[in-house]
């Protein structure tokens, strides 16, 4: 099954290129900056990945960031997690970047946007993925701070396929950053939005990002199985749904098997992604595996969510085509 995983061609629609970041990076490139986060070595810093809900995920997610301080920095952030998709088959991404986490620290948006970029040109050249990218909102930061960072992004839009919103969810729903995604849809920019599993008021925060926001796609997720009329709007509207199953077992305890196969039943466009895979210790496939191993998906099924993902990214619809026929012939 992992051969046949591998063989086929694959597109990335959730991960966060800063949950992309190794421990063996971190540690290298915050004693090339003189930055202290702590840890002695490598192995220290994995020794202290201590996840079991979203909270404590976030606490250490940020601090690692504090390493990352110039354009070459983030352009290695970047092209090392593009060497690990060539690895997985990757041909298409759609990576997240949290501006947020950076500029609070004094780093400049210019410099952060420019290194991903720039290793976003390199890996189209030199390992033939194509990307677009989604600048994410910290929906634990204030409206007027996504605001002002949309702003910012302006003079780059070109570079910029659409924006997110991520972090910490509770009482953070959508609605707070309405104003923020009209400008940003009036701007041009395609709209997705984190609705993390099992959090507080997940129900309502679906439909606010539905009926209020209007997004085109939603992270995650998997807590619209709970509600059957939400189910059977999201698949009238062709949403998709970027689903995480390994990142899932470290915030739930579960992989979600059950409710991935449930959404593809129900006709709902759930894909597979990787999520922070550094944190998790699982790429792409190492995610596509762990449905077979734990939900004894099959070939068919596997097929079904890697297609998906393909007609819920942000390509042209001829784009699309190549790559569904790229899928086919694989398969």
């Amino acid at each position: 099954m992992r051969d046949f995983i591998q063989s086929l061609p694959k597109a990335e629609l959730h991960v966060h290129l800063e949950g992309t970041f190794e421990p063996e990076h971190i540690f290298a490139m915050a004693a090339r900056n003189g930055i202290d986060l702590g840890y002695e070595s490598p192995e220290a810093i994995v020794a202290a990945y201590d996840f079991y809900d979203l909270p404590s995920f976030l606490t250490f997610y940020y601090k690692a960031m504090h390493a990352l301080q110039t354009e070459q920095d983030f352009y290695e952030l970047t092209y090392a997690y593009f060497e690990k998709a060539k690895a997985d088959n990757i041909v298409y991404v759609e990576p997240f970047f949290d501006p947020q986490g950076h500029t609070s620290r004094g780093v400049a948006f210019e410099t952060i946007i420019s290194g991903i970029h720039r290793a976003q040109a390199d890996a189209r050249t030199n390992l033939g993925i194509e990307s677009n990218l989604i600048m994410c909102f910290l929906r634990d930061m204030s409206a007027e701070s996504a605001m002002e960072h949309l702003l910012m992004s302006l003079p780059f839009k070109e570079w910029i396929i659409g924006v997110g919103l991520d972090s910490d969810e509770k009482d953070n729903p959508p609605l707070k950053f309405a104003e923020v995604f009209q400008r940003a849809r009036a701007e041009g920019y395609k709209l997705t939005m984190h609705c993390d599993v099992n959090q507080k008021d997940i129900l309502g925060h679906m439909w606010e990002c539905l009926n209020e926001i209007q997004v085109d796609r939603i992270d995650h997720g998997v807590n619209s199985l709970e509600d059957p009329s939400l189910c059977e709007e999201i698949a009238k509207r062709g949403l998709g749904l970027t689903v995480c199953p390994v990142s899932n077992n470290f915030v739930v305890q579960t992989y979600t098997t059950d409710e991935i196969r449930k959404m593809l039943q129900l006709g709902m466009k759930a894909t597979v992604n990787s999520d922070d895979p550094a944190y998790f210790r699982a790429y792409l496939t190492d995610n596509f595996v762990a449905l077979a191993e734990h939900g004894e998906f099959t070939q068919a099924e596997i097929t079904q969510l890697v297609k998906n993902a393909f007609e819920v990214s942000w390509l042209s619809e001829a784009d699309i085509a190549e790559h569904l026929a790229a899928v086919n012939a694989a398969a």
